[in-house]
């Protein structure tokens, strides 16, 4: 063994098959991939306009220091710079967070079922996983106050929840912040917060100021369309962030993801229209769900989520039709595509309906 023992009780990210594996396995001509949350529009044309201006520089080191991209969205936040940290996606800021703060002698909090890679740094550090079933798929906070002792060192709220959608609105996420110990560090994990149209969602970088405990976390690879680029952000006082800082590699962010994420923030004109086709593609599922008596979360993000006990089945069928969505052990869940994807996968569950398959 030349690992961590915890190391071995894991399994490395398994990312879906590419398309072009799907096609090849299937003697398909179009594989439509709809299981990892993408922007469907991609993202705005000032990023390639932006692009071409800095092809003269892939041979110097990127600011390491987020100096630019740091003031940005610093302002575009109403944060001071040295409250932000940015990563390789937010998964890296999750990373930092966890190696920087955790140890053998802490535990985490976290939801059953949401994102996987806090529970899996958290193991990486020899930490406790505490995790509380969601009820009718959101996070169950009473139960997770419960859970919390002396030693937990960081409580984990994905918010829209990852995979189900759902949310925690302002007066449980304050009943919360009001009542968890201060050594307790809340991270608020934002990162379909563009997508969120319900008037009682958090008002999270207001409430900074107010707990010093309180991370928030968001990303440029959704909404922004940015997932390539690998691009996404902490918030929290600038004291944690500093210390965070330390642990951070460096230049982890490239050049070419600082010039492309403060392009795509300087254009919330695409933002909003990617957000108002999420929400009419939103409507064409639920309209079909509800019409066919088939359960689903509501949904603040641009994925829903259908339990279901037959989750492999309807993944299997959907890819041998071109179909690429996600499948958990007790669910499905579905990137909102363009109109035209989202109509052609509900014409095939129709048909996987009809086929004596019925989701169940």
């Amino acid at each position: 063994m030349y690992v961590k023992p915890q190391i071995l009780t894991l399994q490395a990210y398994k990312p879906g098959k590419p398309s072009e594996v799907v096609m090849r396995e299937y003697g398909l001509d179009k594989v439509v991939k709809l299981a990892s949350n993408e922007n469907p529009f991609g993202c705005s044309p000032k990023v390639f306009e932006e692009l071409r201006n800095v092809v003269s520089k892939f041979a110097i080191y990127p600011d390491g220091a987020t100096e630019i991209l740091s003031e940005k969205v610093a302002n575009f936040l109403g944060v001071a710079p040295n409250q932000l940290i940015f990563g390789s996606g937010a998964d890296e800021v999750i990373q930092m967070i966890s190696r920087a703060l955790l140890t053998k002698e802490h535990n985490i909090v976290q939801a059953a079922l949401t994102f996987s890679q806090y529970s899996h740094h958290a193991v990486i550090e020899g930490a406790e996983v505490r995790s509380v079933p969601l009820v009718n798929g959101v996070h169950d906070l009473d139960e997770m106050l419960e859970q919390v002792d002396q030693n937990t060192k960081i409580v984990w709220i994905c918010n829209p929840n990852n995979p189900t959608g759902t949310y925690i609105n302002t007066r449980q996420l304050t009943a919360f912040l009001e009542n968890v110990p201060s050594s307790t560090f809340v991270v608020v994990d934002e990162a379909y917060f563009e997508y969120v149209s319900a008037s009682d969602y958090p008002k999270t970088i207001s409430l900074l100021n107010k707990y010093e405990n309180l991370v928030v976390l968001r990303t440029f690879s959704k909404a922004y369309g940015l997932a390539s680029f690998r691009i996404g952000y902490g918030v929290a006082n600038s004291k944690l962030i500093e210390e965070i800082n330390i642990a951070r590699l460096p230049f982890n962010t490239s050049m070419v993801a600082q010039v492309a994420a403060i392009a795509s923030l300087e254009d919330q004109v695409f933002i909003q229209n990617c957000v108002q086709q999420n929400k009419k593609g939103m409507e064409q599922y639920t309209a079909f769900f509800d019409a066919y008596g088939i359960e689903y979360y509501p949904s603040q993000a641009n994925f829903i989520y259908i339990p279901v006990s037959n989750s492999q089945e309807i993944f299997t069928r959907l890819e041998a039709k071109g179909y690429i969505i996600r499948a958990f052990p007790d669910g499905i869940r579905i990137t909102i595509g363009t109109a035209a994807e989202n109509e052609g996968l509900i014409l095939h569950l129709k048909a996987i309906l009809t086929d004596k398959s019925a989701i169940k």
